[in-house]
């Protein structure tokens, strides 16, 4: 894994601003560095851009602003996040929070749940929230090409109550937490490239990872969709967690694997719709089955 020195520089040097300034500053500073990286990258912002008008089928005018938004969102969720284990302890003043019943219902089943979440909205938020509302967390993490940056997230993490479990879906890690009746954080929103099932993400095929699928199938977890969107104030959110997925006819969700990724996907193709500037379009989705990278 090779390291991005610069990179790291520059998130040391934003990490310790975010953390003196206040919050509103932090947050603005934050924003306004993640628009100027979208005006920067202009041929991965204009690869988002595409991907937006298609996937949405909006006008290249709204696509643009979309796209702007999310950037702008990103550059907010960084410096959210540089600051978020100072925040731990007073999280629930910037959060609000519905459907918690939902997890606490799956959790009495016994056998462990899969929060289904994507990469929209605060998720770094939404497994902290939880951690500090009493619930075991368990949170699957990327490795990034700077080993120094998978640490610090890592760190970030602990520093909420959230246990990182590797990249690749660590099986051994996963199934321990499970079969201890914790939560484990899982993205779904990632191209699975062959290792996938191809099911409609926002109505265009995409490779699916199902190995959080199987797993669930496997130990017999619930798979609880969560997400964390921003407010429009651009400061505080909203958490929803849904009840848990069932499957068709009354059988185990998971049973079906291209049932459990098609609706999966149905899930969170909705937040992403609901709120378009909060997700992640510079990642190329379609990779594998439209060639978009």
């Amino acid at each position: 894994m090779s390291g991005q020195p610069a990179i790291w520089a520059a998130l040391r040097v934003c990490r310790s601003l975010c953390r003196a300034l206040p919050h509103s500053a932090a947050l603005s500073l934050g924003e306004a560095i993640g628009r100027a990286s979208g005006r920067l990258s202009r041929k991965k912002a204009a690869r988002a851009r595409a991907r937006c008008a298609k996937a949405l089928g909006v006008d290249e005018a709204a696509a643009e602003r979309i796209i702007g938004d999310a950037y702008g969102h990103f550059g907010r969720a960084l410096a959210e996040f540089f600051r978020l284990p100072g925040l731990f302890e007073r999280i629930d003043d910037f959060v609000t929070v519905s459907g918690e019943e939902h997890l606490r219902s799956a959790l009495a089943r016994g056998r462990g749940v899969i929060f289904l979440s994507a990469h929209i909205g605060c998720w770094e938020y939404g497994a902290a929230v939880a951690a500090r509302h009493g619930f075991p967390m368990n949170a699957i993490g990327a490795e990034q090409r700077d080993w120094r940056m998978t640490n610090a997230i890592a760190e970030l993490r602990r520093a909420c109550g959230v246990k990182p479990v590797g990249k690749g879906l660590d099986l051994r890690a996963a199934i321990e937490c499970l079969r201890k009746n914790e939560v484990l954080a899982v993205m779904l929103d990632q191209d699975a490239r062959e290792a996938g099932i191809v099911s409609p993400f926002l109505g265009i095929p995409a490779s699916t990872p199902v190995g959080p699928l199987k797993l669930a199938r496997h130990i017999g977890s619930a798979i609880v969709p969560v997400h964390i969107t921003r407010d429009p104030d651009g400061i505080h959110m909203s958490m929803t967690i849904e009840p848990a997925l069932e499957g068709p006819g009354g059988e185990e969700f998971g049973h079906d694997l291209q049932h459990a990724a098609d609706r999966c996907n149905e899930v969170i193709s909705g937040w992403i719709r609901e709120t378009p500037g909060q997700w992640m379009w510079m990642y190329p989705r379609w990779a594998t089955t439209t060639g978009d990278v």
